[in-house]
């Protein structure tokens, strides 16, 4: 078993929730997109003919595919406010659905200003094409950026990254910096929008710069800082179910790290196996002094090395993220459902939410219940209740329908429900608690599929 044991007081009292930033912020994001094309409106004037209007459109969208491209690497900034008021689950969403943004309008400015510029100087589309990229000026490199661009968005296709490897679409994911460096300057030296028009250029400008800095901020020097004071290295490593093991970090003050039950970090162990890739792993029990811990399921190559590791390893994280904590809780009572190794954030929230608690477990038989005996421990000393799903003798599923939800929690429709699982399974279940009168707002799950 960890040697992180639940403590004998009273869990904490959870601060009121608090309002989530996530409407202001599409407002101001869908404000800007605004401002963009009323930038194109105030500097064009009358568009006569065919060239006209398919030049006028190439503006638009590369007016709007500039503006998506900022909006694109600020979500990958991680910046705390977002990830841990909105959640990483949504911000990812963001990321991915501002990636489809940005090829699609990508394209359509290639495309249109092509068409239109052939159509104006009556070539082919194809030498017209060719008199672009090679004679106007930034054109090279905006060429190379747009296609680095297209690559990570083939690469981040569902089908693609079945496919592929996690290290490998993470570093090509990486070369977004690099393609939006290449294309920007040309976005200033060709834009009629940003010639002559030395406010529109100083916005884009403070848009671009803002947006690095908030990159270099909290992807780069808010990491070095944490790692360099907290120094984590490896306590122990220990199995709790099969192929299921828990991981006890210690390090320095991590009490000024502010992380809460149910958030995570992106681990990266420093082996030679293991250095190159970080991965987000849950805590799994609330942190106690100078220690840190996770649990982790073998489901990968990252995953499975962990369970190799040796005390000693030195660590480095980057978080805490995420906001399925307590502060999401607007109810006295609450309902938490876990399967598989989703069972390790809400094992720490079991310990640290107020109220009257009740955990609903689904693992496939009674050996699959990592940090059971944990779980019991904490239902004892808290009055909690822990149901168990599993499959019956001959492989039989339990239900988890809405009248098998509502028979096992009377009054669930007045509970927060804190829900974490495999994809396929948070789904069904969450259909289920709609379907048994949960509603939206107390329904509170992250995914991270993109």
């Amino acid at each position: 078993m960890s040697t992180l044991q639940p403590p004998r007081t009273a869990p904490p009292v959870a601060p009121p929730a608090r309002p989530s930033p996530a409407g202001p912020l599409l407002a101001a994001l869908w404000a800007g997109a605004a401002a963009v094309v009323a930038l194109w409106w105030h500097d064009t004037g009358s568009v006569v003919g065919a060239a006209g209007w398919l030049t006028g459109a190439g503006r638009i969208a590369g007016l709007l595919s500039g503006y998506a491209c900022a909006v694109l690497v600020g979500l990958m900034a991680r910046v705390p406010l977002l990830e841990r008021r909105i959640g990483s689950d949504r911000v990812a969403r963001w990321h991915a659905m501002a990636g489809r943004y940005t090829i699609c309008l990508l394209v359509a400015h290639v495309v249109l200003i092509l068409a239109g510029y052939a159509a104006q100087d009556g070539q082919s589309l194809l030498r017209e094409t060719l008199t672009v990229v090679t004679d106007y000026p930034e054109m090279l490199r905006t060429t190379l950026g747009t296609v680095i661009l297209l690559a990570v968005g083939v690469t981040s296709m569902r089908a693609v990254r079945r496919r592929t490897s996690h290290e490998f679409w993470y570093y090509v994911h990486l070369l977004t910096y690099a393609a939006v460096f290449l294309a920007f300057s040309h976005q200033l030296v060709l834009g009629n929008d940003f010639n002559g028009h030395p406010v529109a250029t100083a916005a884009w400008y403070a848009l671009y710069l803002g947006v690095a800095g908030l990159v270099l901020w909290f992807r780069v020097l808010v990491p070095v800082r944490l790692n360099l004071r907290h120094r984590l290295r490896v306590e122990s490593v220990q199995p709790e179910a099969p192929g299921v093991y828990s991981v006890v970090v210690r390090g320095r003050r991590l009490g000024e790290l502010d992380a809460r039950a149910g958030q995570f970090f992106r681990w990266r162990f420093l082996t030679r196996e293991l250095a190159w890739t970080s991965s987000p792993y849950s805590l799994s029990a609330p942190p106690r002094g100078d220690l840190m811990r996770i649990t982790v399921k073998a489901l990968g190559t990252h995953s499975a090395g962990v369970a190799l590791l040796r005390p000693g390893t030195r660590v480095w994280a980057e978080g805490p993220y995420g906001a399925l904590t307590a502060d999401r809780r607007t109810s006295p009572r609450s309902l938490l459902i876990a399967a598989g190794v989703g069972i390790t954030p809400l094992r720490a929230l079991f310990e640290t939410l107020p109220g009257e608690v009740t955990l609903l477990y689904r693992a496939h038989g009674a050996e699959d219940l990592a940090l059971g005996g944990e779980l019991e421990a904490v239902a004892a000393w808290r009055g909690a209740r822990v149901l168990y799903a599993l499959n019956g003798p001959h492989g039989e599923r339990p239900r988890l329908d809405a009248e098998s939800l509502r028979s096992a929690v009377p009054g669930l429709h007045a509970h927060d429900v804190y829900l974490c699982g495999p994809p396929g399974f948070a789904r069904d279940v969450y259909a289920a608690l709609r379907a048994a009168g949960v509603p939206d707002r107390r329904i509170h799950h992250e995914s991270f599929e993109l």
